[in-house]
């Protein structure tokens, strides 16, 4: 059983709802409080609500990557329009365990997460500890971002 994390996110919709019916369809152990938060990559949208889900697995990262997307779908996510556009849900694996994967279509921890305090917040309330393989810990890289910002 591995202990991973997901960022959930939603700007369109019933966001809270969708985005406790996602940590549901996970099976999360628990999740973090759902914050709202200004869109990230494309302002010329709708405020989001994230939060972050901690979960046991036992599928691997791209098994369970797959099931994001699938959820993501199920949920009435649509792509097609702009990058880091809205969304009725979005599903992102931030961290497996204290793996590190580099495939095509595939990077944990997930490639921006350092830069993101949406992302970062909701992980430091579920576990004020944890690391990011090769970044450092989630406190230290919230302390940078915040002195940046």
């Amino acid at each position: 059983m591995t202990r991973a994390y997901v960022g959930l996110g939603a700007n369109l919709g019933d966001r809270e709802a969708t985005i406790r019916k996602a940590a549901s369809l996970l099976g999360a152990r628990r999740l973090s409080p759902v914050v709202e938060t200004e869109p990230w990559g494309y302002a010329d949208q709708p405020r989001f609500l994230n939060a972050a889900a901690e979960l046991d697995t036992r599928l691997g990262p791209r098994r369970l990557l797959d099931r994001l997307l699938e959820l993501e779908r199920e949920l009435g996510r649509t792509r097609g329009g702009p990058r880091y556009g809205p969304r009725a849900i979005d599903l992102d694996l931030l961290l497996y365990g204290d793996a590190v994967v580099e495939e095509p279509g595939l990077t944990v921890p997930h490639p921006r997460l350092h830069e993101r305090l949406f992302a970062l917040e909701p992980l430091f309330s579920l576990d004020a500890g944890l690391f990011v393989p090769g970044r450092g810990s989630v406190a230290d890289l919230i302390a940078r971002l915040q002195s940046t910002g």
